[in-house]
């Protein structure tokens, strides 16, 4: 399988959410909320556990900047300051609250906790 790449990162600010879309096709909508809650940094996600964990942010929040990071990930920077956080392409899939993802998990509930690949 080739590598998984974002080709489209698009805010849509009414819903409070990002609609991404992947290389293979896939698309999906992540709220705001949701993506800060799973921010991969080690601020956010402690130190050499290697599972990241969905901490709901303690405001609701909404990105004030998005840039790449070489081919491989975005950076988010919040509107509660936080902007350390590196959300690899694959990650973003691995989380991915979808229908066609959400597998046996309730749509409500975030994933479980998820080891990046």
């Amino acid at each position: 399988m080739s590598e998984l790449y974002l080709t489209e990162v698009r805010r849509l600010p009414e819903e409070r959410a990002f609609r991404l879309t992947w290389s293979d096709g896939h698309s999906a909508v992540l709220g705001y909320d949701y993506v800060r809650g799973y921010c991969p940094c080690a601020a956010c996600q402690g130190h050499g556990t290697g599972i990241v964990r969905f901490h709901r942010p303690a405001e609701s929040v909404t990105p004030t900047s998005i840039e790449a990071v070489g081919n491989y990930a975005i950076s988010i920077a919040w509107s509660d300051r936080h902007a350390t956080g590196i959300y690899r392409f694959d990650f973003l899939r691995q989380i991915c609250p979808c229908p066609t993802c959400l597998g046996d998990r309730l749509p409500d509930d975030p994933p479980p906790d998820v080891v990046p690949a």
